[in-house]
């Protein structure tokens, strides 16, 4: 009898057995993919997940990082030219989780689609849906300030780099603080561009930080991204427009 029900449980837990676990994500930077509603097709991503990630359950802040026209194409090894994916990739530990998209060449950051990235990204990882900033820079310094404009209530904070907007639509983002970077010399996207959207924003009631490196060109993204204040600025964010603890 005893032999007779051990076969007859058997079938139950090899199936069992056989069920597949989902992999788990590793630590550090690697590429995926990321698809849902709303993407025309599944974008590649660096992802890079911190340390500590893969043994907690809680809820870890989100910065999105998008690269410049330069990066873009079907070399996701491109989108670590420059930023916060160079620096993971050369070893920097980070206390967030950092996304870091891939555009097709000749296209350019659409808001829609960021906003469904955010969703897909939420749906797959331990995202504080509360601490999600961004930051970009030259065509990605534009990609976070269209975001911000259309989506507000996506984020808690942006800081872009060289980049530019339209002021006569930030007021729909007064509620995200903004810290801002530019080259002074820059003569890709001179400096007037992205100062005007940063005073329109002051002028909304808004919060809106602007560092000006003198003599530096368009490639501002190098002193930006050595601040050592960008990263606790960044952390510091929530939606509600609170700085955390």
């Amino acid at each position: 009898m005893i032999n007779r029900r051990i076969a007859l449980a058997s079938p139950l837990l090899m199936t069992a057995c056989a069920t597949p676990r989902p992999e788990p994500l590793p630590e550090g930077q690697h590429a995926r993919s990321f698809d849902g509603p709303g993407l025309t097709e599944p974008l590649r991503t660096w992802l890079h997940l911190p340390r500590g990630y893969a043994t907690s359950a809680r809820p870890w802040p989100l910065v999105v990082f998008l690269h410049g026209s330069g990066e873009r194409g079907a070399d996701l090894d491109r989108v670590k030219a420059h930023g916060p994916p160079k620096l993971a990739a050369h070893g920097t530990d980070y206390p967030f989780i950092l996304v870091s998209p891939q555009l097709a060449e000749g296209r350019r950051w659409a808001a829609q689609e960021l906003h469904a990235l955010l969703a897909a990204l939420q749906s797959v990882l331990h995202v504080d849906a509360t601490r999600v900033t961004a930051t970009g820079l030259s065509l990605g310094g534009h990609g976070v300030w269209e975001w911000a404009t259309a989506y507000p209530q996506d984020l808690a904070g942006i800081a872009p780099v060289c980049g530019f907007g339209e002021p006569e639509d930030v007021c729909r983002m007064k509620a995200v603080p903004v810290r801002a970077y530019h080259g002074a010399a820059d003569t890709v996207v001179p400096l007037a561009e992205q100062r005007a959207c940063v005073e329109a924003l002051r002028a909304c009631g808004g919060t809106a930080d602007l560092i000006v490196f003198p003599g530096v060109g368009h490639d501002a993204w190098n002193p930006a991204y050595d601040d050592p204040s960008l990263v606790p600025w960044l952390m510091a964010r929530v939606r509600d427009g609170v700085p955390s603890a």
